[in-house]
C-alpha cells in the first residue's frame, strides 16, 4: 500500500495504490473539496500517469471527509476569470484537460459518492464509467446562482447520461437534488445505504481486478467510439478490435470456462 500526496495549498489531490486497485481522493478540507486550479490540474497529469501502469484494473475517485466535491473553488474566481479570456482559459485549458484525461483513462473509473456532488463535483463523476452513490449524497448544478452557463467540455458528461431534457432541467432550475432522483435522471450506476457504500465497492473493485483488462480496455474504447459517431465501423477498426482473438486472456478464459475454474487473468 502506497500513498502520495500531490499539491496541497488550496486543496490537493491523494493516490494510494491497494493491489491492482488505485484510489484518488479530492482534498480540500473546510470547502467540500472544491477544486482549485491546482487540482484540476493534478487531476490531468494524475489520470494520465494511471492509464499508462499496465498492472493496474481500476481507478477509484472519492472524496475526503463523507463528500465528494462541491464544485469548483469559486474563491478563484476573481483573479482566474475576470475576463473573456481568463474565463476561456480557465474551462478550455483548466478544467477540460482534466475531465478529458478522467474520460480517456484506459482503466475503468469507478465515483464512490457521498455527500455533496455539485457542479464541478458532478462534472468529473459524469466522467467515470460508473458511479456509485450513498442515498444521503446530495446532486446538482446549481451555478445559475453564479450567473454563467456550464462550459461545453463540462456539459458533455452531463448530456451523455442524462439527456436533452434532464440537462437542460438540472441546469436551467438549479435545483439540489438526492440520490433516488439522480439515479432516476441517468446520473448514477446505482444507489445503496450509506452503510453499505464501503462494503459494496470493495466487491465492485474485487470483479474489476479479477475482469480481463483487455476486455475492458476495448469495451471502454468501443463504448466512446459507438457514442460519438455514427459512421459504421470501418475495416480497420474492426480489425483492431478483434485483434483480442489471439490473446493469453482471450485463451484463459475460454479454457477456465470449459474446465469448470476460475479464470486468472495475466493483463495481455
Amino acid at each position: 500500500m502506497a500513498m502520495s500526496q500531490q499539491g496541497r495549498e488550496g486543496g490537493r489531490i491523494l493516490t494510494e495504490r491497494r493491489g491492482r486497485a488505485a484510489y484518488v481522493t479530492l482534498s480540500h478540507p473546510g470547502r467540500l473539496n472544491a477544486l482549485s486550479i491546482s487540482m484540476w490540474q493534478q487531476l490531468e497529469r494524475i489520470f494520465g500517469e494511471l492509464s499508462s501502469d499496465t498492472e493496474l484494473r481500476c481507478v477509484v475517485l472519492s472524496g475526503e471527509g463523507g463528500n465528494f466535491a462541491a464544485g469548483a473553488d469559486i474563491g478563484e474566481f476573481p483573479q482566474a476569470r475576470a475576463d473573456i479570456d481568463g474565463v476561456m482559459h480557465y474551462h478550455l485549458q483548466v478544467i477540460a484537460p482534466a475531465l478529458k484525461a478522467i474520460a480517456a483513462c484506459q482503466h475503468p473509473v469507478v465515483a464512490r459518492i457521498e455527500g455533496v456532488c455539485v457542479g464541478g463535483g458532478l462534472e468529473i463523476a459524469s466522467q467515470c464509467d460508473l458511479r456509485i452513490a450513498a442515498r444521503s449524497s446530495r446532486f446538482g448544478v446549481p451555478i445559475n446562482k453564479l450567473g454563467f452557463p456550464m462550459a461545453p467540455d463540462e456539459m458533455q458528461g452531463l448530456l451523455a447520461l442524462a439527456g436533452r431534457a434532464a440537462t437542460l432541467e438540472i441546469l436551467l432550475e438549479g435545483r439540489v437534488f438526492g440520490a433516488d432522483e439522480a439515479m432516476s435522471k441517468g446520473l448514477l450506476t446505482r444507489v445503496v445505504p450509506d452503510a453499505d457504500l464501503g462494503a459494496d465497492m470493495d466487491r465492485l473493485v474485487g470483479r474489476l481486478e479479477k475482469g480481463a483488462a483487455m476486455a475492458a480496455r476495448l469495451n471502454k474504447q468501443m463504448v466512446a467510439r459507438l457514442s460519438s459517431s455514427p459512421e459504421p465501423l470501418s475495416e480497420a477498426e474492426l480489425r483492431s478490435f478483434f485483434s483480442y482473438a489471439p490473446s493469453r486472456d482471450h485463451r484463459e478464459g475460454v479454457d477456465a470456462f470449459l474446465a469448470g475454474r476460475e479464470p486468472v487473468f495475466s493483463g495481455d
